[in-house]
């Protein structure tokens, strides 16, 4: 398993907005668009890994770059009625600590 990415842009910003999903399965809803199941990760477009380190291909992980993460989580509603298990890692860098809230980032680190 690789090293977890670094969540940055080229110019110094975070990327995790923009973060989409990665899933082991995928469903078809009734307006026949793909959508993710059972476990989820969050995924940067543009990368080849998930925020916890998986290799997408290796993983055998779907990509889904039309469904933004906070919309696979359980309390959304909105793509998560076929998901099953939401990585903690994936959560934890993506969404920081709580839901409405920035994720973590050291303001101001060691020299």
């Amino acid at each position: 398993m690789g090293a977890p990415i670094a969540a940055r842009s080229r110019d110094g910003g975070d990327n995790l907005a923009s973060a989409a999903v990665a899933a082991s399965g995928q469903w078809i809803d009734e307006d026949g668009v793909r959508q993710p199941a059972d476990g989820v990760h969050a995924w940067l477009p543009g990368t080849n890994q998930t925020l916890c380190g998986l290799a997408l291909s290796r993983s055998r992980l779907r990509r889904f770059p039309h469904v933004p993460w906070p919309e696979i989580l359980p309390e959304s509603g909105g793509s998560a009625d076929e998901v099953r298990r939401v990585c903690p890692k994936c959560a934890a860098g993506a969404m920081g600590s709580r839901r409405d809230q920035r994720p973590w980032r050291r303001t101001n680190p060691r020299p």
